[in-house]
C-alpha cells in the first residue's frame, strides 16, 4: 500500500503562479483582438476561465486518485486520444486552421485540440511500458516495440500536418528513454533518425522549407512569409530593459499575429521588458528543476517516468515557444503552456500536473 504525506507545495505555487500570471497576460494581449472579432476585450478571458473550472476539477481528480490506479487507464485513453487525432480527417468533424487539420469541432458548440490530449495519453502509456519493460530497452526488438507508440503519434501529426507539437512529442520521448536508461548507442541513433525525419519533413513541403529559410534571413520576406517573425521582435525589442508596461502594447494591436496564442511571449516582452522576461525563463528553469526533484524520490519506476514526462512536455514547450518567438527557432505554432489562450491546452495540462502532485504525495 502506497503511503501519502502532504504534497509539493513548492510546486503547487509555481504552477497557481503560472496559470495566474497567464490569466493577467492573456487580458491585456488578447484585448484588441478580441473585441474586433467578438466586440468583447475579455472574450478569450472569459473562455480561458471557463475552461480553468474545468481544469482544476481535472487537476484534482488526478492529484487525488492513486497514480497507480490512473496507470489503469493508460491504454484506453491512449487507444481514445489516437481515435480522436484521426477524427480530424473526417469531414464534418475535423476543423481547418491555417495550414492544419488539427481540430475537432462538436458540431457549433465548441471545438478541442486532440494532440493536446494525446500528450498527456501518450505519456502515460509510455510510462505505464516503460515502468514493465524498461530492460528490453537495451536491445533493437524492445526499442522497435517501445517506437510503436510514438509511430502512431508521429504518423497522425505528420498527416495533420502539425510539426511543431511532433517536435513536442519527440523531446518527451528522449527524455523518458534516457530516464529508463537507454542505450547511449540507442538513444543517439534515435536522435539522429529523429532530425533526420524531422528535416525531411520540412523539407518536403515548400511552405516548410520556405518558413525554414524565413527563420535563417528574417529580413528577405518581411511582409510575406517573414511578416510573423519580423513583428514579434519588433515587439520585443520595442520592449527594452523595463517594457512599455501592461496594457500599452503596441504590437498586438492587428500587428502581431496570433497575438493570444503562439506569439504572447513577444507581448510579454513588449510590455514588461528584458527583466521580467529573464525572471520568466528562470522560473520555467525553477519549474523543472521542482519537477526532476519530485521524479528522483518518486517511490517507483512509473512515478518517475510520469513525472519526467509530464515536467518535459510543459518546460521543453515553453522555451521551444520562447526562442522561436526571438528567432531562436523556426515558429513551430506550439502555444506557451498556462499562459497561451487555449481550452483543450489548459485542461490537458492541469490534468497533467495534478498527476506530478500525485507522486509528490509518495515521494521517498
Amino acid at each position: 500500500m502506497p503511503r501519502f504525506h502532504k504534497p509539493d507545495t513548492i510546486f503547487i505555487i509555481l504552477i497557481t503562479a503560472l496559470v495566474a500570471f497567464g490569466l493577467i497576460m492573456l487580458a491585456s494581449a488578447s484585448g484588441p483582438l478580441a473585441f474586433q472579432k467578438f466586440g468583447s476585450s475579455f472574450y478569450f478571458l472569459k473562455h480561458q476561465l471557463i475552461y480553468l473550472v474545468i481544469g482544476v476539477a481535472a487537476f484534482v481528480i488526478t492529484a487525488k486518485i492513486d497514480y497507480h490506479k490512473l496507470d489503469k487507464l493508460a491504454w484506453p485513453f491512449f487507444i481514445l486520444a489516437a481515435l480522436l487525432l484521426i477524427a480530424v480527417f473526417i469531414p464534418g468533424v475535423g476543423a481547418s486552421f491555417g495550414t492544419s487539420r488539427s481540430w475537432v469541432a462538436v458540431g457549433s458548440l465548441f471545438s478541442f485540440q486532440p494532440a493536446e490530449i494525446m500528450k498527456l495519453a501518450f505519456i502515460m502509456m509510455s510510462a505505464h511500458w516503460l515502468a514493465s519493460h524498461s530492460g528490453e530497452l537495451n536491445n533493437w526488438l524492445g526499442v522497435i516495440k517501445f517506437l510503436a507508440f510514438p509511430a502512431v503519434v508521429a504518423v497522425l501529426l505528420i498527416l495533420q500536418p502539425d510539426i511543431g507539437t511532433l517536435i513536442i512529442f519527440g523531446a518527451i520521448t528522449l527524455a523518458m528513454v534516457f530516464v529508463a536508461n537507454m542505450s547511449w548507442k540507442y538513444l543517439v541513433t534515435l536522435l539522429a533518425l529523429g532530425l533526420g525525419g524531422l528535416a525531411a519533413a520540412i523539407m518536403s513541403a515548400p511552405y516548410r522549407a520556405k518558413r525554414f529559410m524565413t527563420f535563417l534571413h528574417p529580413e528577405l520576406d518581411p511582409q510575406g512569409i517573414g511578416y510573423h517573425i519580423n513583428q514579434a521582435l519588433l515587439a520585443i525589442g520595442s520592449g527594452g530593459i523595463f517594457g512599455l508596461g501592461y496594457g500599452h502594447s503596441r504590437q498586438k494591436y492587428q500587428y502581431l499575429p496570433e497575438v493570444n496564442a503562439d506569439s504572447i511571449f513577444a507581448v510579454i516582452g513588449e510590455e514588461l521588458g528584458f527583466i521580467f522576461v529573464a525572471i520568466f525563463v528562470i522560473f520555467l528553469f525553477i519549474l523543472l528543476a521542482r519537477g526532476v526533484k519530485i521524479a528522483k524520490r518518486a517511490p517507483d519506476a512509473l512515478g518517475r517516468y510520469l513525472v519526467i514526462g509530464i515536467i518535459c512536455w510543459i518546460t521543453v514547450q515553453s522555451f521551444v515557444n520562447i526562442a522561436a518567438m526571438v528567432g531562436l527557432l523556426p515558429l513551430t505554432g506550439v502555444p506557451l503552456p498556462f499562459v497561451s489562450a487555449g481550452g483543450t491546452a489548459l485542461v490537458a495540462g492541469l490534468a497533467g500536473v495534478g498527476i506530478i502532485v500525485n507522486v509528490s504525495r509518495q515521494t521517498r
